[in-house]
């Protein structure tokens, strides 16, 4: 595997396969790199003859109270997973090879930003585009993998591709959980024992809630009781617990098209999002 921090090598990688008719993807990360990074991996080895995964944990998407200085940093044991992974290509960027002196661009993706985490994090999906936009312009993969854990980041980032006329399939691969159900994310270390313990009332919830959903049981009362549940479970806060258009992310009263339960709580030091499909009732 190549490890990779300069624009030219990257660009004279690429430019190689691109002549050798090989297929390129792509798996964006900010590194701290668990179970759920690798399963994308393994999907980009499915997609393609070549795989690069990036790693930049991202200034732009962090708000002025979030973790930015204590977002986990642990190149050489990712490099080392992504190696016996199989990976081509590591692009490992700085923050002035990705923002040079003078940089003035934002890319903002307007409608399914303006809920949800969007609503909570005021910019974050303006630096999540950009820095995406970035890495497709770099890499010029044929494919992107993303997971479906970040469900609001994939669509903002499908409705971005869209727009710009970038000729990338999005790919979207479903979450990775652990077995009591809760989903993987670099965050879970945040949690103390009993924290964890309590964590899994959110799958748990956004599974009870579609099964009502499903059953054909009123919108408001099912969310309103996931809520209530969470709380009780030991999170001290629900930012958000809704349904939502699966493509478009507006926000759904009645369970008439394809949808999305999307939940963002926080317990402890952590705050955990996570989200289900929701199919209509026939």
């Amino acid at each position: 595997m190549q490890i990779v921090t300069d624009i030219a090598t990257l660009f004279a990688n690429v430019e190689a396969w691109r002549k050798a008719g090989d297929v390129i993807a792509l798996v964006p990360t900010m590194g701290a790199l668990h179970r759920g990074h690798l399963t994308l991996v393994e999907e980009a080895k499915k997609r393609g003859t070549r795989v690069v995964v990036s790693i930049f944990v991202n200034p732009t998407q962090f708000g002025p109270n979030e973790d930015l200085a204590a977002y986990p940093r642990q190149e050489e044991e990712d490099a080392a997973k992504l190696r016996a992974a199989g990976v081509d290509l590591l692009w490992l960027p700085s923050v002035a090879t990705m923002y040079p002196v003078g940089f003035a661009t934002t890319i903002s993706v307007a409608g399914v930003t303006t809920g949800f985490c969007g609503a909570s994090r005021p910019g974050h999906f303006d630096g999540v585009s950009t820095v995406v936009a970035k890495l497709f312009n770099q890499v010029r993969p044929d494919c992107a993998l993303f997971g479906e854990k970040d469900y609001q980041q994939l669509a903002v980032i499908r409705r971005m591709a869209r727009d710009l006329n970038i000729a990338v399939d999005v790919l979207g691969v479903p979450t990775v959980r652990e077995a009591d159900g809760l989903a993987l994310s670099s965050r879970n270390a945040y949690l103390t024992a009993t924290e964890r313990a309590e964590a899994v009332a959110l799958p748990q919830a956004l599974g009870a809630a579609k099964a009502g959903l499903e059953a054909g049981e009123p919108v408001a009362a099912v969310l309103e009781r996931a809520v209530q549940g969470l709380l009780t479970a030991g999170f001290s806060a629900v930012d958000y617990f809704a349904l939502a258009d699966a493509v478009t992310l507006d926000v759904l009263d009645r369970l008439d098209r394809p949808a999305r339960l999307l939940a963002a709580a926080r317990i402890g030091k952590a705050r955990l999002i996570d989200n289900i499909a929701v199919a209509p009732q026939i």
